[in-house]
């Protein structure tokens, strides 16, 4: 392993990367939609009910949002407090991935795992985008390493933080978090042969504390939905939330129903994991096919020196996740901390048996990606969104010295494998969170518009729009959801504001109403870019607006 000065740099250096994401501008659709949501709950101080927009939301439990909620309680409603909860997630499961990968290995291999971990790109950037998935992977890997630590020493201290862990997962993101904890330990169970564990009083007294960290999001979605039959929940009536949690949301996330579908491709999560898990992708592909090509040669048969749980759970969760008819990237989250781990392991064993030959193609291919990032970010920062500070130089060619320094010190090939696709995650993240990101959402018009109103004095409660397309930067960074009006209601309002897009603009203007001030805000899907709008000379072709007139 690396020495313990070098190894603290690197992670006080991907803390700062962290740290400088904080104050990036929340993201839509799903960052701001659900800090939104927290808002309401600050705002309304109603904490047992979920509203999207003016629909009420029964897609995903409570817990994420009373987090966030909790945050905004003590620091206040700003993006970077949105963002704390997600971090701290992030960092415990970091943490969890350390205990897990010494419990499997060594300490060795644990440090390593959190290093991985923590500078996995899907992670770094779900710490930014914050989503359900940063509090669903930090509890989940918590839950997953306390748990298989109760298999090996029976310990009552373990069965119960992992089962309050288990609970918070669940009451994250539903049934998906008992499916990916449960996995990797079947898998475990049944290598190691060891099933009477689960014949113990132990684990009774562990379902308790599960089904009491449960009991307030099943009380809340009792309150909600068990209690109002009448309610009409995506055209659907006598929803029972309680079981809806326990039984319908997987279902209908895997068909699709009430959802929708977004894609039939059994390879999407197969070809999404090339960058979801760089810069360490390749060096997790080949520990995959590793410790599958050690089982078929052993047979399968039990041995103290190898395990199965993370191959295992790997292999399962990417099955049950590729037949889901609607597929998102993040959904890879869960899977993270055990590539962290399984890909810490086979490192670390190339370095113990100084497999020189094989480490020094390792390092090539490390070094080629290490070139892809600084090829990427120098196009982000001289040809997307060109500097303009001199300061901004000065910090890229400082970066540049130091990765050049670990690419040309001369030590053992393990040691520059780790040096270097760290680097490579630093450098690109840095630039991504202090340069790309803040001159991207120059473009999303929720959040620009927002400044507009502050800086022109602008009335928040003075401001409308006429149909029921979501608009969650300005809902949050206006500290108020816009309100919706009727064309026939806007007829009898004066001094307002409407917010709308051109074709809204072109309908207000059709039905005689007329506007004396008028403000104009660039808009782009900033989640779905395309090549177009990366390329300055045609950036204009892409671009929508948005608009912001005064009807008097």
């Amino acid at each position: 392993m690396i020495s313990n000065r070098r190894y603290w740099f690197l992670l006080f250096l991907i803390f700062l990367v962290y740290c400088a994401g904080m104050f990036v501008t929340l993201f839509e659709n799903d960052s701001a939609q659900f800090a939104v949501m927290a808002m309401r709950m600050v705002q309304e101080n109603d904490f047992l009910s979920l509203f999207k927009g003016p629909e009420e939301y029964l897609d995903k439990p409570h817990m994420h949002y009373w987090l966030a909620a909790l945050s905004f309680k003590i620091f206040g409603i700003h993006d970077w407090a949105y963002r704390i909860p997600g971090i701290l997630a992030t960092l415990l499961g970091a943490y969890s991935c350390f205990g897990l990968g010494k419990l499997l290995y060594n300490n060795d291999v644990g440090k390593l795992a959190s290093l991985i971990f923590m500078t996995a790109q899907t992670i770094v950037l779900s710490a930014i985008d914050v989503r359900t998935d940063a509090v669903l992977t930090g509890f989940t890997i918590l839950a997953i390493w306390q748990l298989t630590a109760y298999i090996k020493t029976q310990n009552l201290k373990n069965i119960l933080l992992g089962a309050f862990a288990a609970g918070i997962a669940f009451s994250t993101k539903g049934q998906i978090a008992l499916v990916v904890m449960g996995l990797p330990l079947i898998c475990h169970l049944a290598y190691t042969r060891n099933f009477k564990v689960l014949f113990n009083w132990k684990v009774l007294t562990a379902l308790v504390v599960f089904a009491v960290a449960i009991t307030p999001m099943l009380y809340a979605y009792y309150h909600q939905f068990d209690l109002h039959p009448e309610k009409i929940i995506r055209g659907r009536g006598n929803r029972s939330g309680i079981f809806f949690i326990f039984w319908e949301q997987s279902f209908e996330r895997m068909s699709g129903e009430g959802i929708g579908k977004n894609s039939s491709d059994y390879f999407f999560f197969f070809h999404t994991f090339l960058w979801v898990f760089l810069p360490w992708t390749v060096l997790g592909i080949l520990a995959y096919f590793t410790k599958i090509k050690v089982f078929i040669n052993e047979r399968f048969r039990p041995s103290p020196d190898i395990e199965l749980l993370t191959v295992g759970g790997i292999t399962l969760i990417f099955m049950i996740i590729s037949f889901a008819q609607f597929k998102l990237p993040h959904y890879l989250n869960i899977t993270i901390p055990l590539f962290a781990v399984l890909t810490a392991s086979y490192l670390h064993g190339l370095g113990k048996t100084d497999s020189n030959k094989q480490l020094k193609i390792l390092l090539g291919i490390q070094y080629f990606i290490l070139a892809i990032v600084f090829v990427a970010s120098s196009l982000m920062c001289f040809y997307v969104f060109r500097f303009k500070s001199p300061y901004a130089y000065l910090a890229m060619l400082a970066a540049s010295v130091i990765i050049i320094y670990y690419c040309l010190i001369r030590e053992a090939y393990y040691f520059r494998i780790i040096t270097i696709s760290v680097c490579s995650a630093i450098l690109l993240n840095t630039v991504l969170n202090l340069h790309f990101y803040p001159h991207l959402l120059q473009y999303q018009a929720g959040s620009t518009m927002a400044n507009t109103i502050v800086e022109n004095d602008i009335s928040v409660d003075k401001i409308y729009k006429i149909s029921e397309r979501y608009t969650w930067a300005l809902d949050f960074y206006n500290k108020r959801p816009v309100q919706i009006l009727s064309l026939e209601e806007l007829r009898d309002k004066q001094d307002v504001w409407v917010y709308a897009n051109e074709e809204e603009l072109k309908q207000l203007h059709e039905s005689g109403f007329d506007w004396n001030r008028q403000f104009t805000e660039k808009q782009f899907r900033i989640t779905r870019l395309q090549g177009k709008f990366l390329d300055p000379a045609k950036r204009k072709k892409v671009l929508n607006k948005m608009h912001l007139v005064h009807i008097y």
